[in-house]
């Protein structure tokens, strides 16, 4: 069947009208916060960036015809018209903000884009263009909690990384050659970034949020810091131990799917072995915490709760030095000692960072079985279970402690007998199996 246009100018037609939607959408962000008691009005609306996109367009596909620099030319004289329609607006209103100007240049060059052959591109970061345009009022009020210890701590590592990780030599060093830098600090980087994203949670959600969601949000920051604050306020004279309960519930029913992000990233191939053991014990230990929310005894009321800084610069040597110790003790119990060594390692390793073991036999791979890996990571976060349980009863109460341990050990127990009846289990050394069996 023919087509009432010849394939080139069909595919010129389509790239031309994905750039006047991009244009289109530009102009219709910008052209609803002009409509705002708070903004005055702007140089450029929807009919002005729809041209200004299809502009682009009717540009990319000129320079393809004829020679590149055209393209060139045609930006710097939509910019030139931009800016003094800008500098006009600014002399009438008063108003500097640049952001309408430089969404119209943008708006031309991903218009340009789209008939140069990146049409999916283009609208990509057309719509993600337009999504941070319209943020501004969030995220203004986000940075706004930040203060300028967290940001300088933020850039500083940052910077440290950036700067750092391409130059770091990316071979093993020590035994068995268990320790890459480059490795190393990439795995460094990337709980610091995990934590992170839960630490900007708690803070953007301020004092506002109730117990559940703070524990939520904080457990993906650090678990063991939120777990031990709310022990520490459950020892209050009218602490509410039920609502407390389900709060650090809820922050540790957050660990098994860090776990699956974690080993995603470093060795998928943990994840099949892992997920449905995890997912059980996720689904436990989040349901446990729903009784003790309803026997809440007043409303859900915030919980004072400070997480550390995780993209700190001491916290992440920190955590890279336990990272390449435990690294190391791994690789040389599993060379000299045996499986048997690996779990007990797994074991003990648990009680402190659930992380560091979790990265440490990931990358083991494949020097020892899924199975033999994936039995670890379980017991490091039984163990932890049974530190943090420990932690309620120290810390906080007898009654606490009872409230968050019997659903945590629950579910490691469920996840542990799952794990054994999937029928993917590798033998195990004496002790061990008379327990798990």
């Amino acid at each position: 069947m023919s087509t009432l246009m010849p394939p080139d100018q069909e595919h010129a037609a389509y790239s031309l009208a994905l750039a006047l939607a991009i244009g289109l959408l530009f102009g219709l962000e910008r052209g609803w916060h002009a409509q705002q008691p708070e903004y005055v009005s702007r140089p450029a609306g929807v009919r002005t960036f729809g041209l200004v996109g299809l502009l682009g367009g009717v540009a990319g596909l000129l320079a393809t015809h004829t020679t590149p620099a055209l393209l060139g030319w045609l930006f710097a004289a939509t910019a030139a018209a931009s800016t003094a329609a800008y500098a006009l607006s600014a002399s009438d209103t008063g108003e500097t903000g640049a952001t309408t100007l430089f969404a119209g240049l943008l708006a031309f060059g991903l218009g340009a884009l789209a008939t140069l052959g990146q049409p999916v591109t283009a609208a990509v970061a057309a719509v993600v263009a337009t999504l941070l345009l319209g943020l501004k009022p969030q995220l203004h009020a986000w940075i706004g909690k930040l203060d300028e210890t967290e940001l300088q701590a933020t850039l500083q590592l940052l910077l440290i990384s950036v700067v750092l990780l391409p130059i770091l030599p990316n071979k093993g060093y020590g035994p068995a050659n268990a320790l890459n830098p480059y490795e190393l600090w990439w795995m460094v980087v990337m709980i610091a970034a995990i934590s992170y994203a839960g630490y900007f949670a708690v803070r953007i959600a301020g004092s506002s949020a109730g117990v559940p969601l703070t524990g939520l949000l904080a457990g993906l920051a650090s678990s063991t810091a939120l777990t031990l604050q709310m022990a520490r306020l459950a020892r209050r004279d009218n602490a509410d131990r039920s609502l407390l309960g389900s709060g650090i519930l809820l922050a540790n029913a957050t660990l098994p799917p860090r776990i699956l992000v974690i080993v995603g990233l470093v060795q998928p191939a943990l994840i099949r072995p892992l997920v449905i053991p995890l997912a059980l014990m996720t689904l436990i230990t989040a349901l446990s915490a729903l009784p003790f929310w309803l026997r809440r005894r007043r409303a859900d009321q915030a919980a004072p709760v400070q997480t550390r800084n995780p993209l700190a610069l001491g916290s992440a040597l920190r955590f890279g030095l336990l990272l390449a110790v435990i690294m190391l003790l791994s690789r040389i119990v599993a060379d000299r000692l045996g499986d048997a060594a690996v779990l007990g390692l797994a074991v003990i390793s648990g009680l402190a960072d659930v992380n560091a073991i979790t990265l440490s036999v990931a990358r083991m791979q494949p020097d020892i079985s899924l199975s033999l890996a994936t039995l670890a990571i379980l017991l490091a976060v039984t163990s932890n279970a049974v530190f943090k349980t420990g932690v309620c009863w120290w810390v906080g109460t007898g009654g606490l402690a009872l409230r968050v341990g019997i659903p945590l050990l629950g579910a490691c127990a469920a996840g542990l007998g799952l794990y054994r009846l999937l029928g993917t289990a590798p033998p195990l050394p004496l002790g061990l199996g008379g327990l798990l069996a």
